[in-house]
């Protein structure tokens, strides 16, 4: 249970929070036409006759957004409709040419579902907690308005109209902010996984609709607001506190929260009404009468199944049990998609069983590799370093090439140059010397430097080993073999 309380002067508040997200189904083609549904496109570049509502224009279903769809739904443990059907949303704006959305109502394509979310102690988050899927339905995007193309007119961009997406309609189930960025995070992994949506919020290919409502701790459900269109976890969050925040202020005030919709400001962290909130028979939806109902094959349904990858879950538990990852190292790696290739691929190239490198290779992944990409500002999908030279730099480590001083050097050599180790190591005389003789020549130097020093240390001061074994690596720049210099450190201070 989360212990997010809002105080205020009368008291303790909870807050409600249900969230609908769309996510843009990756697909060539839109939902209905056969137009291309890119994103980066000159305006009005990627515009068919259907899109446009030109008279006599009739829709088609695209097979491969339904099917993503109901992979998407499988994901999300939900049940599969074999019959769906679409409906008109009738409402007029200026970037809706057809002065309807056709969308899903009555009878959706996917049913209930769960999301499962980790326990974050730093976030509040005391436990697992499962957030319920309503239902998930396809349906397809307006254009978009331009205000800043004209000092005194506004333009319409229709390329995103009759884009495919997938509104995905979770229960009220979260009660924090916390929960809420959770939930949003473990969705996206799961469609990015899927291959369904790519989860890129900046370019408005996934965002959040936040429904907010605020009760004294087990009272009735509050009248609840939604802000549309949120475009950042991180905006989700700060949204839900501040409507929240807002509703508690007006109720204690002798208010009354309307049923609403309203944006929010980044710039301004607050929330503003934008309209009153329209009622299903506002939009006056009937079925399409262009479009017959959608029904599923078993066939069809088999096959969509057969397509599903391993889902972060199960992947979490397959290194954590097969691998023998660390638990934290297994989460942050099976959290992207991208990140689980990167790090399978790295163990590939070892040449070794999974088993026997994985923890080395995850505890690498995340230290350095994700510390330079950080420090460099770039993604794993655009690392200077591939999975086959990290797995050359851990393999010149595991046989003594390297001690972990000169294998850090190293790597900042291959993120500058794109170099692999083993040329660096040979061109630079990088390599890790075993060499007794010269090791002891230079720890007999060192123990001759402070013999004030060797007499703490026989004299019992021990913690002064350490001492002795950084003056030797030092004097050897950092390429005498670490073990070798310490067994040959005892010997010589007896």
């Amino acid at each position: 249970m989360s212990s997010y309380r809002i105080q205020g002067a009368t008291g303790e508040w909870e807050v409600v929070i249900g969230l609908e997200v769309h996510a843009q189904v990756v697909s060539k083609a839109k939902l209905f036409s056969g137009a291309s549904a890119t994103f980066g496109a000159e305006p009005n570049a990627n515009v068919s006759l259907i899109d446009a509502a030109m008279p006599g224009m009739l829709p088609v279903p695209n097979e491969e957004c339904i099917r993503q769809a109901v992979k998407t739904g499988m994901a999300l443990g939900a049940e599969i409709h074999r019959w769906s059907r679409f409906d008109r949303k009738n409402y007029f704006y200026a970037d809706l040419p057809q002065g309807y959305q056709i969308s899903q109502l009555y009878h959706p394509l996917v049913g209930e579902g769960a999301i499962t979310i980790d326990a974050d102690e730093k976030s509040g988050i005391a436990e697992p907690k499962t957030i319920g899927i309503e239902r998930l339905h396809v349906e397809q995007d307006a254009g978009k308005l331009m205000h800043d193309q004209h000092p005194t007119r506004s333009y319409v961009d229709l390329n995103r109209s009759g884009v495919a997406l997938m509104e995905i309609v979770s229960k009220p189930d979260m009660r924090s902010p916390a929960e809420a960025g959770a939930y949003l995070r473990k969705l996206r992994s799961i469609l990015r996984y899927v291959g369904s949506c790519d989860g890129n919020m900046e370019e408005g290919s996934m965002r959040a609709d936040v429904n907010v409502s605020v009760r004294k701790v087990g009272d009735e459900l509050g009248t609840r607001t939604e802000t549309k269109n949120v475009n950042s976890i991180r905006f989700v969050m700060a949204a839900i506190e501040g409507e929240a925040n807002r509703q508690v202020d007006v109720i204690e005030s002798g208010g009354k929260i309307v049923q609403e919709t309203r944006l929010y400001d980044p710039d301004r962290n607050e929330t503003r009404s934008m309209r009153s909130k329209e009622d299903a028979h506002d939009y006056r939806y009937f079925p399409d009468p262009d479009l017959l109902p959608l029904e599923l094959t078993e066939e069809f349904v088999a096959e969509c199944a057969a397509e599903l990858p391993e889902l972060p879950d199960a992947k979490r538990r397959r290194y954590e049990g097969e691998l023998g990852l660390p638990v934290y190292n297994a989460a942050v790696i099976t959290a992207d998609v991208e990140t689980a290739r990167w790090f399978e691929a790295l163990v590939a190239a070892t040449g070794k069983p999974a088993g026997e490198v994985g923890r080395t290779a995850s505890n690498w992944l995340i230290s350095d590799l994700f510390g330079a990409l950080n420090r460099l500002g770039r993604s794993i999908e655009d690392s200077p370093v591939s999975p086959k030279q990290g797995a050359e730099l851990l393999a010149l480590v595991a046989d003594g090439t390297l001690s972990g001083t000169l294998a850090k050097q190293v790597f900042e050599i291959m993120l500058e140059t794109g170099d692999d180790p083993a040329k660096i190591v040979e061109e630079r005389g990088l390599k890790q010397t075993s060499d007794t003789g010269a090791i002891e020549k230079v720890i007999a130097d060192v123990m001759a430097a402070n013999a004030d020093k060797v007499d703490e240390y026989r004299g019992g001061k021990d913690k002064l080993f350490g001492f002795f074994v950084g003056q030797t690596m030092k004097a050897m720049g950092g390429k005498a073999n670490p073990g070798v210099v310490n067994d040959l450190l005892k010997k010589a201070l007896g």
